[in-house]
């Protein structure tokens, strides 16, 4: 569907639905002191150390460390994108998701078209299967499925089907102008329709909400093209689906790592075999937007390839958008095949139990990227060394600001024997790593640096907590020119948040942050416990902004009349200390 969501529609979302129905509905929920509690939906653990605080509309686990409002619960839980999460947040309120038309697009598409569409689908895919059961064309489909070990019970499980060898089986029989819409028909260039898929087994292709989205077709014989799919539609891009997803997650929903395969069959043979978490990227390469909805899903991808020629240059294409998308945490893999093997075929050959002993032995990202140019460059002299930092750098440049970046640096370093070569030149300086356990620290009010917390981490905390509190900071006239502390810069940037956006609650406020530098220090800030009652959090804020004030204003002024005395001030430091000696002299806070 076209067009942007709204955002106000995306605050009124999070402001209507309660966090404890939604995640209730899907994990149930104990009410225990101010919060719900329930074993973690996104570990296996056997006590609970999932909380949900209804006030703040956000969950957060002790365990894992997942955390976020309503959208972000069904990101996790679901495997859903953003506007997906936000869709079927929709649907759980009984609301519509309005679009915002965008200019020079088409127009957006309705609801309804889509639902026509979603059912033209799931008609083609029956018509199909029933050819596969019952026609004469279809069975010689069937027993070529067979030569290749796949079971009744198998093409049923991914929903295999046959096109007949007509030019308008379905165009006789279904809508043609949603057959055209859905990529189904063909027209030719003197107006004629006829089907796209003809004589061809059909494989179709689910999203994760088990809607059939497109389509792929293979020959019996040699013709060519061997595998077509559907064109891109409303419904089908080829660049954000994978053939199997949906089959793999209802094996398991939760896989210790997925296997990315070169084709349907590959899919369907190791499926046949046991091995329930391989899925296939649809004759394309596999682009950051597969790794990312892989990833939502599983921590640890790998990569299989054919040993060919051909196999060993799609590995190295994968290596862009892999890097792009290793954040900490993630893992790839590369697993490249004996030559003349497939998965089908070396599974059949060696077994179950050696073929899945390749894939959790396959090579390391960080082996294959390096053993790569090792293998290609002569580092043993100057000039190989230089090319191999001139060819890894760019790569490595890509990877998210991480402990894992700076590790691939220093691997580049040790064997470029460069001794500028500094990690720290190409990655930002890193904060701590979040960790569960520090995240226990800071809801038991124990921050790591004193058993105190300061001024401005409470003030900062307690206004994400209750973004309200930002009408008492406006009823304070505030000269921020010259006012430094720590977290300055995040609790102006919040303010202007407040001011901009008016969330009503923490979930709506995270919700504005999503994506952005700061997201991190919100969610940590939307946990800290301040150990501050309901009825004192106004006093407490009010407390804590002045002392935070006072403080940063003799802080200022001190390194003002320091630096008149060594440096000399400019023109506007003068002016600024006038003003603060003013207001001191007047006892103004």
């Amino acid at each position: 569907m076209s067009g942007r969501i709204p955002r106000e529609f995306i605050d009124e979302l999070l402001v209507r639905v309660d966090i404890v129905d939604l995640i209730d509905s899907h994990v149930p929920l104990k009410k225990t002191g101010n919060n719900f509690v329930a074993r973690c939906p996104f570990h296996t653990e056997k006590t609970p150390s999932f909380s949900v605080n209804q006030k703040k509309q956000f969950f957060y686990c002790f365990g894992c460390g997942a955390s976020g409002n309503a959208i972000s619960f069904l990101m996790d839980f679901s495997h859903l994108d953003f506007v997906e999460a936000v869709e079927d947040l929709a649907g759980f309120a009984g609301l519509e998701v309005p679009r915002e038309s965008i200019e020079y697009h088409r127009p957006e598409q309705k609801k309804d078209d889509l639902k026509s569409l979603h059912a033209l689908m799931e008609q083609a895919a029956a018509f199909y299967a029933e050819q596969l059961r019952a026609s004469n064309e279809g069975k010689k489909a069937a027993t070529y499925l067979k030569t290749r070990g796949v079971s009744g019970d198998c093409a049923g499980d991914f929903m295999l089907g046959y096109a007949p060898d007509e030019w308008k089986a379905l165009a006789t029989r279904f809508n043609q102008t949603l057959l055209l819409e859905a990529g189904l028909l063909v027209s030719s260039e003197n107006g004629q329709l006829y089907d796209r898929f003809r004589g061809r087994i059909m494989f179709p292709i689910r999203d994760k909400r088990a809607r059939i989205v497109g389509f792929g077709g293979r020959v019996l014989d040699n013709s060519l093209p061997k595998y077509l799919n559907s064109p891109e539609t409303s419904l089908f891009h080829k660049g954000k689906e994978v053939y199997g997803l949906y089959e793999l997650l209802q094996k398991n929903a939760k896989p210790q790592r997925i296997l990315i395969v070169e084709g349907y069959m590959d899919v369907i043979s190791l499926a046949q075999f046991g091995i329930h978490y391989a899925v296939a990227a649809l004759g394309t390469a596999a682009s950051q937007a597969h790794l990312d909805l892989l990833f939502r899903i599983s921590s640890e991808l790998v990569f299989c390839f054919d040993g060919d020629k051909a196999g060993r240059e799609a590995a190295w294409r994968a290596m862009e958008p892999a890097f792009s998308s290793l954040k900490d945490g993630r893992q790839i893999r590369i697993m490249l095949l004996p030559q003349n093997h497939d998965p089908d075929s070396l599974v059949r050959e060696e077994g179950v139990d050696r073929f899945i002993g390749r894939v959790q032995t396959a090579e390391t990202l960080s082996e294959y990227f390096f053993g790569h140019f090792s293998k290609k460059l002569n580092l043993s002299e100057m000039e190989g060394r230089a090319q191999l930092v001139n060819k890894a750098k760019p790569y490595l440049d890509k990877l998210p600001e991480s402990v894992f970046k700076e590790m691939m640096f220093a691997r580049l370093k040790e064997l470029s024997k460069w001794a500028s070569l500094n990690a720290l030149e190409n990655a930002a300086t890193l904060t701590p790593k979040q960790d569960p356990k520090q995240y226990r620290k800071i809801g038991r009010n124990q921050p790591q640096d004193s058993g105190r917390l300061s001024s401005a981490r409470v003030a900062i905390a307690l206004l994400v907590q209750n973004p309200g509190l930002a009408e008492l900071v406006e009823q304070r006239e505030i000269d921020w020119n010259g006012l430094d502390f720590s977290g300055a810069a995040l609790f102006k940037n919040i303010l202007q948040m407040i001011a901009d956006k008016s969330p009503s609650n923490t979930a709506v406020l995270m919700e504005c942050y999503r994506d952005t530098a700061e997201e991190k220090s919100i969610k940590a800030l939307a946990l800290l416990d301040a150990q501050v009652a309901d009825d004192k959090v106004e006093a407490v804020f009010s407390d804590s902004l002045d002392r935070l004030l006072t403080q940063a204003r003799e802080t200022a002024l001190t390194r003002l009349l320091n630096k008149g005395k060594t440096e000399g001030l400019d023109a506007q430091e003068k002016e600024l200390l006038r003003k603060m000696l003013t207001a001191q002299n007047f006892g103004a806070k």
